[in-house]
């Protein structure tokens, strides 16, 4: 039987054990959406997983989601991460950078314009500012001609990914974020060719996809999707439907994994695994949600066929995860005040497991 701790070939990779540290936010970069030396260590202090996962990159300054988050979309910003990077593989390891444009999940107070999305309908709920939380606005609908340019914008970013030394990317498909928008139902209500039918709806994500697979390649190439997801107040019909077109779209390119989010009922979620033929990993706790993944879930979904698992919550405060999960040893909670307060504190400050007696 498979086991977390077995090796698994990736792309080009071989992975030495089958734990993704899952992206997650934390917002720490500086200035002009910089990677910062406090990122390199984060980074490397958990390069013994199989693969990681950074936190979400915008790839272009109006994809920028909140304040505080890196991107890759300026020379000085592809020179930030480069520390970063090499810090990870001087540990062993080997890193993604995740590549999120926020859509209308975004405010003109953190990218001085309006945001955009498939259509004219808000997010529900408030955004990250700056200035404190603020009501989503409604962004500006995106011109059918429009629309390949921002597929354009994720493959860009993957291009200035490798040459900062990342492995490969993800693209963030999840969580209400734009690929999640033109996915979506009641956020996309457009009557062109990115609208109304599965296939109209799939279209974008499958642009990006392959825009992407054509800049950098299939194998350095992953998506995180959430079937189901109902974040930010997007919601999906013909979920099994809509997703076993995708899946069906992007087997063709080869791609180097699919990231499913548990945001699906597990039949749902076993028939995406059957339909498709690569790499899967599992993220087996809904993200944001107050559940830690621990060795109970991995061996249940690997079990069920999943080649990789993600653990979010438990990789912030445990950076020897894959050690305490080998040897059986507590896994330490997180502390909540300190997940987006910025600085070293809640960041850096968490320590290997120590042995005592």
């Amino acid at each position: 039987m498979t086991t977390l701790f077995d090796s698994h070939r990736l792309g080009d990779l071989t992975l030495p054990n089958r734990v993704v540290m899952a992206p997650m936010s934390r917002v720490r970069a500086a200035a002009g959406g910089l990677a910062t030396p406090s990122m390199a260590t984060y980074y490397a202090q958990r390069a013994t997983a199989g693969l990681i996962v950074t936190e979400g990159v915008q790839p272009s300054l109006i994809g920028q989601s909140n304040p505080g988050t890196p991107g890759l979309h300026t020379d000085e910003q592809v020179d930030a991460w480069r520390p970063v990077t090499a810090a990870v593989r001087s540990n062993g390891g080997r890193i993604f950078a995740q590549i999120m444009h926020g859509g209308r999940v975004s405010h003109p107070d953190t990218t001085g314009t309006r945001p955009v999305g498939p259509s004219a309908v808000a997010a529900v709920g408030e955004v990250f500012t700056a200035a404190g939380p603020r009501p989503a606005p409604v962004p500006r609908a995106l011109d059918t001609s429009e629309v390949p340019g921002h597929a354009r914008s994720y493959a860009e970013a993957a291009r200035r990914a490798v040459d900062a030394g990342f492995d490969g990317v993800e693209l963030h498909g999840a969580n209400g974020y734009l690929i999640s928008q033109f996915l979506s139902s009641n956020a996309n209500l457009r009557t062109d060719r990115y609208g109304g039918s599965v296939a109209g709806r799939i279209r974008f994500a499958v642009e990006v996809a392959a825009a992407t697979v054509d800049a950098i390649g299939g194998t350095r190439t992953g998506i995180r999707l959430s079937p189901g997801g109902t974040f930010w107040g997007v919601a999906e019909t013909e979920v099994p439907e809509l997703y076993a077109a995708l899946l069906a779209e992007l087997a063709r390119l080869d791609l180097a994994y699919v990231h499913l989010e548990a945001t699906a009922d597990e039949p749902v979620l076993l028939g995406l695994r059957r339909a498709w033929p690569g790499t899967l990993i599992v993220n087996p706790t809904l993200p944001m949600g107050p559940k830690q993944t621990g060795r109970t879930d991995a061996d249940h979904w690997l079990g069920l066929g999943a080649d990789l698992i993600s653990f979010g919550r438990a990789y912030i405060a445990n950076p020897d995860l894959v050690e305490r999960l080998r040897l059986g040893l507590p896994i330490a909670p997180l502390d909540e005040v300190t997940l987006y307060q910025g600085g070293d504190a809640g960041y850096l400050t968490y320590t290997a497991y120590q042995h005592t007696g």
